[in-house]
């Protein structure tokens, strides 16, 4: 250990412990497919990355693998003193980079195999992935490159199902037998579809999408879709095909994509269990129906304030009052009706902002409304550069506690000019904190 270096104390495990098993009910018996790079198979660091896996497995997370192998097809072709045509699964692949691309795919799934079993895990390479040729492209016969035509759902449920592992190579074997070089990223993309994955998580060795600021840590599939138009000619091959698959898989169905290093210890648990992240988030905008308030909004916003109002969980506002701050709103449409909303009060001075007015209209309760609305301020405040999240509740302490990572406060914790309201109102509401960084 250098002298720039520490272990963390025991308080600071703990908190990272809690961290994790606040987001466990949230991925318990959901799938998560994690596509390795092959580089990073053989990187010192992929010990570790087992370690991290057999945790999720632990905590009832589902567990698909899908591995590239460019890498080894690199050292394979000088070996054999031969010129692969293409090493990505994207170009055209002859005969002899074929055989190369499936000695090179074999050792890295034996080599995940040997690691799952050295950590009492069970796994399986099955012919899952259908594949048919890419064909001629741009008057170009790509010979034996393919193209992901199904993925058998059936069979890697039934693996998950039995606790096994599937580890998914970057070919594809089609009706007739032949087999076809696939693109891994654009393969982790169908069998994450296919097994209506929460999360896609890449593991390179580039870590997440950066800018001139150093890493992009989230981004929506509208803004990641933007990001490679504008930036495609500086950013990587490696990078582009990442953050291409990353934009296609948030318009087909899913919700988040990840792309870190996978060299960085602990960086598969530090991205899914934190807020903060370590590379980068490009996530589906399953806030598709919340927009910010407008002033045409007035009059609904103010309809479920009053329903709020009336159970004693919000405090009045007049119309006349909404309509200052209706800026600070956010509703959620259904058939373009407002059926919730959410307020954003910023305190620029303090670094903080206030979480409030959260209402959800009765007849739509129980669909995750009111979290998704919670969870999309809570991105907005981010981006804003916010330090610190607070709200004030009197029926709801326990939801924003066990459930939305929040922490008891007091009202010396609250912004001077707010607390002065705090204390005006007498309505003795529990403050809640909520660090941002």
């Amino acid at each position: 250990m250098t002298s720039d270096e520490r272990q963390p104390t025991m308080h600071e495990r703990l908190t990272h412990f809690r961290e994790i098993l606040r987001y466990v009910p949230r991925f318990r018996d959901r799938v998560f497919v994690i596509a390795i790079d092959g580089a990073v198979v053989e990187d010192d660091n992929f010990p570790n990355l087992l370690l991290d896996i057999a945790l999720l497995r632990s905590l009832n997370i589902r567990v698909a693998l899908v591995h590239g192998a460019a890498h080894q097809i690199k050292r394979y072709s000088e070996l054999l003193k031969i010129t692969p045509s293409d090493v990505s699964g994207t170009g055209i692949t002859d005969r002899d980079t074929l055989q190369v691309a499936i000695t090179a795919a074999n050792r890295v799934t034996h080599e995940i195999l040997e690691g799952l079993s050295a950590n009492d895990l069970r796994g399986s390479c099955p012919n899952a992935v259908v594949a048919h040729p890419a064909g001629i492209l741009g008057g170009v016969d790509h010979q034996f490159t393919g193209k992901v035509e199904r993925v058998d759902m059936v069979l890697l449920q039934t693996l998950l199902e039995h606790d096994i592992i599937p580890v998914i190579p970057p070919l594809g074997i089609d009706g007739t037998g032949n087999t076809f070089r696939l693109n891994s990223d654009a393969v982790a993309v169908e069998v994450a579809k296919a097994l209506r994955a929460v999360k896609l998580i890449y593991l390179n060795t580039d870590g997440g999408i950066r800018d001139a600021k150093g890493v992009v840590r989230q981004m929506t599939v509208q803004e990641g879709d933007a990001f490679l138009k504008k930036q495609r000619a500086e950013l990587t091959p490696e990078t582009v095909t990442k953050l291409s698959h990353a934009v296609r898989a948030g318009k087909e169905g899913v919700e988040r994509v990840h792309i870190i290093d996978g060299r960085e210890q602990e960086g598969l648990l530090g991205e899914v269990f934190s807020n903060e992240g370590i590379g980068t988030l490009i996530y589906a905008n399953e806030y598709q129906a919340i927009r910010a308030a407008q002033k045409k909004d007035v009059r609904a916003v103010h309809s479920l304030i009053q329903q709020g109002v009336q159970n004693d969980e919000l405090v009045k506002r007049t119309r006349w009052e909404l309509e200052k701050i209706i800026s600070d709103y956010f509703v959620f449409e259904v058939d373009r009706n407002p059926v919730a909303c959410a307020a954003l009060h910023m305190y620029p001075e303090q670094n903080m902002a206030e979480l409030a007015s959260v209402f959800v209209d009765p007849r739509y309760e129980n669909q995750g409304i009111g979290a998704k609305l919670i969870n999309y301020t809570e991105t907005v405040a981010r981006g804003r550069g916010i330090a610190k999240l607070f709200c004030l509740s009197t029926q709801a302490v326990n939801y924003f506690v066990q459930k939305g990572g929040y922490k008891l406060g007091s009202p010396e914790d609250l912004p001077p000019t707010r607390r002065e309201k705090y204390e005006q109102h007498g309505r003795k509401s529990q403050v809640l904190v909520k660090a941002l960084a």
